[in-house]
């Protein structure tokens, strides 16, 4: 039994950014936990923190600081107590967490492919020459040049929202957003067609949600431990390690997703010049347990087949 339960008069406070999105994820997580204890919504309290990353969205992630823009200060907020657990998309965490804190639960992930998103087209192969997309992903626009060099990608930065007024005020013919994000978000009216992962391959962790804690409250520990999905943590340790031994942020084109078959899981990974002009991929297949040591593996793989020097940035996308 978990001593101190929140209440209303004291609730658990969650920390999350603003979007509309992350307002729906750290909505699920309140919600797992009250049917986990059988405690009211207002035994929580949703903080909204706004990030360095949302505030700035007229520049590439890379020329104000990669990943940890969208976390920092929610971070910030959990050591110091402002908050009592942190809700992420797992797929904009960095590799580290600060000391303190511990990124140990995860909820059951969603689907994770990427969609194309077009008034006028249903793939990128109907795209004319010339056709401009908008993405903010460096992995996106280098899998997308990699295979469409005669397409013009422009940078798309912003939330869902954003990003779809853009594509309806006829600044890019198509954008990509992630399956995951709009299934959670339940947008109907999108045009999309999701992406087959022999295709383009997904971020790592794309579609699945992370909750960070502070690592010596042990109440909440134990509160996590009960809506923590054991599966998904399982890939996401296999697809993270691949990502850590790679040094991946948002300025490095990296794709990567660990799938479950039984005890057995199969990783498949990427790594793309910016520019699109070369890729490597590779594949381990192993017991789950090994799934860690199976990412590194693979990360070392792929790092010395490219060599030094394979992602030097050449930046060649607009903005809009």
């Amino acid at each position: 039994m978990i001593a101190d339960l929140p209440t209303p008069a004291a609730p658990l406070k969650i920390g999350t950014r603003g979007s509309p999105l992350a307002l729906a994820q750290a909505n699920e997580t309140r919600d797992r936990l009250a049917t986990a204890f059988d405690l009211p919504h207002e035994a929580f309290s949703i903080v909204v923190i706004k990030t360095t990353g949302d505030r700035i969205i007229d520049r590439p992630l890379k020329e104000i600081g990669g990943k940890g823009l969208f976390t920092r200060e929610i971070e910030e907020a959990l050591l110091s107590g402002g908050i009592d657990i942190a809700v992420h998309s797992m797929k904009d965490m960095p590799v580290l967490q600060p000391g303190g804190l511990v990124l140990d639960t995860y909820l059951p992930r969603e689907d994770v492919r990427d969609a194309f998103i077009s008034p006028d087209f249903s793939s990128i192969a109907e795209l004319a020459p010339g056709a401009v997309v908008g993405t903010s992903s460096l992995r996106r626009r280098a899998q997308l040049l990699h295979r469409r060099p005669d397409l013009t990608v422009v940078e798309f930065r912003g939330n869902m929202q954003t990003r779809l007024k853009k594509l309806a005020d006829g600044v890019a013919s198509c954008t990509f957003l992630a399956m995951a994000g709009l299934n959670r978000m339940k947008i109907d009216g999108v045009p999309r067609t999701p992406i087959d992962t022999g295709d383009m391959l997904p971020a790592v962790a794309q579609g699945a949600i992370g909750i960070e804690r502070r690592g010596a409250d042990d109440r909440v520990a134990q509160m996590l431990a009960a809506i923590h999905h054991v599966p998904t943590g399982q890939r996401l340790a296999a697809e993270r390690a691949f990502l850590a031994r790679l040094d991946g942020s948002c300025e490095t084109p990296i794709a990567g997703l660990a799938e479950l078959n039984g005890a057995t899981l199969t990783l498949r990974g990427e790594v793309l010049r910016p520019d699109g002009s070369v890729a490597h991929s590779g594949r381990r297949e192993g017991p789950v347990a090994e799934g860690a040591e199976m990412g590194r593996d693979l990360a070392a793989e792929l790092l010395a087949t490219a060599g030094p020097g394979f992602f030097d940035w050449h930046s060649g996308t607009a903005k809009v």
